[in-house]
């Protein structure tokens, strides 16, 4: 039986507006082998963005040159409830593309932190229903009139989904049109998008986003020929994980998650959770490869 992976990278993202270290800010935890080849976990809390980006290239520079493959999680979504991308009117294609290119295009996000997440969510807004809708929430010295503190209303037949399938999936997830408060995984998205995409030009195909350009299918080894990281959509919150006291939680979750996935691995079982659930409705999953994406085991 051998392993998809050699190495398991999960990193919790932040949207956070200046640097900071510590309790909710980004943790990158690494589980790989050791010069004696036993798994070992090593973890990173970066200030800033930035760094974050800086310290992930090390990290699969190192793997790259020890010829190991990696399982890349980001804990936020890598892709907007269908029918996203026709609301905005974009014409790529796919999708989930055409709606990283859009983001990326949008998104200011500098060295200190400080971004402009909030004036984002408002032109979408405007851009989508000319109103407060869908994307909420933000401190009230950043609200506008397309960019509510408080969500305004309740999504109705007609509009743009609240969730996606697989947040339904994983119950629980938050929802993507979030850009504040606790669990605001909208914020998160809308900076972290982007730094993929960066991580992506600068290493072409050999880092692929799973669903979206793997299929949302089990791999195999032939799959993944040439592939140095696979990048998936995790939710530690799946795993039930409780972190001792003293110890800080993000951490925690990195490092549990990566020993979740390593562990599946190792038994030969992680190559199915890239897969739909045999019952899934197979215009599920065409929305998952095409523009929602999926959480690495959710559903199953």
């Amino acid at each position: 039986m051998t392993r998809l992976f050699s190495a398991y990278v999960i990193v919790d993202w932040s949207a956070a507006a200046k640097p900071a270290t510590g309790a909710d800010s980004v943790w990158i935890g690494v589980l790989k082998r050791d010069v004696r080849f036993r798994m070992s976990f090593e973890s990173h809390n970066p200030a800033t963005r930035q760094e974050a980006e800086k310290v992930l290239a090390t990290v699969l520079d190192d793997l790259k040159k020890r010829g190991e493959r990696a399982l890349l999680g980001f804990d936020f979504p890598l892709g907007f409830p269908r029918g996203f991308a026709d609301a905005l009117k974009l014409t790529g294609d796919p999708p989930w593309r055409a709606v990283w290119d859009q983001v990326d295009k949008m998104v200011k996000d500098k060295a200190d932190n400080t971004n402009n997440r909030f004036g984002v969510g408002s032109e979408l807004n405007r851009r989508i229903t000319g109103g407060p809708f869908p994307f909420w929430g933000c401190p009230p010295k950043d609200a506008l009139t397309t960019l509510q503190p408080k969500r305004t209303r309740a999504h109705g037949p007609g509009d743009l989904p609240e969730f996606r399938h697989t947040d339904l999936a994983a119950k629980g997830a938050a929802s993507i049109w979030k850009l504040y408060y606790n669990g605001s995984v909208g914020g998160q998205a809308l900076l972290g998008i982007p730094a993929i995409k960066r991580l992506k030009a600068a290493r072409g195909e050999a880092v692929r986003v799973w669903p979206f350009e793997t299929g949302f299918k089990a791999l195999n080894e032939a799959d993944l020929e040439g592939v140095e990281a696979v990048v998936a959509e995790v939710y530690p919150s799946l795993l039930k994980i409780k972190a001792a006291p003293g110890e800080v939680k993000d951490l925690v979750q990195v490092r549990e998650t990566a020993e979740h996935f390593a562990r599946l691995d190792e038994a030969g079982k992680l190559a199915e959770q890239f897969g739909p659930a045999a019952d899934m409705d197979p215009a599920v999953v065409v929305d998952a490869e095409r523009e929602e994406g999926w959480i690495l085991g959710a559903g199953r």
